[in-house]
């Protein structure tokens, strides 16, 4: 089996990229990146952006002007609306901890860094309440011989191959208030993150599902330990399956919207070709 680069190797590749592209002459034209290959983790935010089945509006991109201008050139505007928690988004830590740091708030080293990657799909996609346990990480760490100190966490579900598909991404196709007791998706234990705060400093947690909580919490008790610690949360994660279980490293840059309890989150992963 090959083999994944250390992080070690990532960081390196993409120092010398940004030596050399500071060497280059004011005018030429470079591949700063060329050894390393970028994997995008966000969906779309479109007229299919799930969000939460009792959330009153979705995703709006209305048209203020497209076509030709007086001036005869064209000239496309548009206005969007969109509720902070939705598609792949931040969840900042004032979303469950009154006081923690807001969106425009979390600091660029929670949104930035190595990542790991904990496949957790060959039971939950066979149990749709669940929920990913310190043990899970623990077995991880003591295969892959290292911690989750200091790094971004993704917990792979398997649940991205239904999104964007409402009845099986959630658990069920019915929205507003009557969908909330029907929801049905893995998420984190409280137990987890109880065991990550005590034990683990990481920079953020992130899943391929619509919650931290599983879908049927009702005290969302994961979203407030970890939030309690200032540790932010990605939610509605794409392309978990494309990434590395380790040796990848992290970008994850949500619209700055300031006092903002979350917001659309752009998240992209750099790793080496030969990964």
């Amino acid at each position: 089996m090959k083999s994944n680069p250390t992080p070690a190797l990532v960081y390196l590749l993409l120092l010398a990229a940004l030596v050399a592209c500071t060497q280059q002459e004011p005018h030429s034209v470079s591949q700063p990146f060329a050894d390393v290959k970028w994997i995008d983790l966000t969906y779309p935010f479109d007229s299919t952006t799930l969000y939460w089945p009792n959330n009153a509006n979705g995703f709006k991109h209305s048209v203020d002007f497209k076509g030709v201008s007086p001036m005869g050139y064209f000239y496309s505007s548009y206005s969007l609306s969109t509720p902070e928690h939705g598609g792949t988004h931040l969840d900042a830590p004032v979303h469950f901890a009154e006081g923690r740091e807001s969106t425009d708030a979390v600091p660029l080293t929670s949104l930035t860094g190595e990542a790991v990657v904990i496949d957790v799909s060959s039971d939950a996609l066979q149990n749709r309440d669940y929920r990913v346990g310190s043990m899970d990480i623990q077995r991880w760490e003591e295969q892959h011989a290292t911690t989750i100190d200091h790094k971004i966490v993704f917990f792979r579900t398997g649940y991205g191959r239904y999104y964007p598909n409402r009845e099986t991404y959630f658990g069920t196709s019915l929205r507003g208030a009557e969908a909330i007791p029907q929801l049905h998706f893995p998420g984190i234990a409280a137990e987890a993150a109880d065991w990550i705060v005590k034990n683990r400093k990481v920079k953020a947690v992130g899943l391929d599902t619509p919650s931290l909580d599983y879908g049927q919490s009702t005290d969302f008790l994961t979203h407030r330990l970890l939030m309690e610690h200032n540790i932010p949360g990605f939610e509605n994660v794409a392309h978990l399956d494309s990434l590395p279980e380790t040796g990848a490293y992290v970008v994850a840059l949500p619209m700055k919207v300031a006092q903002g309890s979350g917001a659309p989150l752009r998240i992209i992963a750099c790793v080496t070709k030969t990964n």
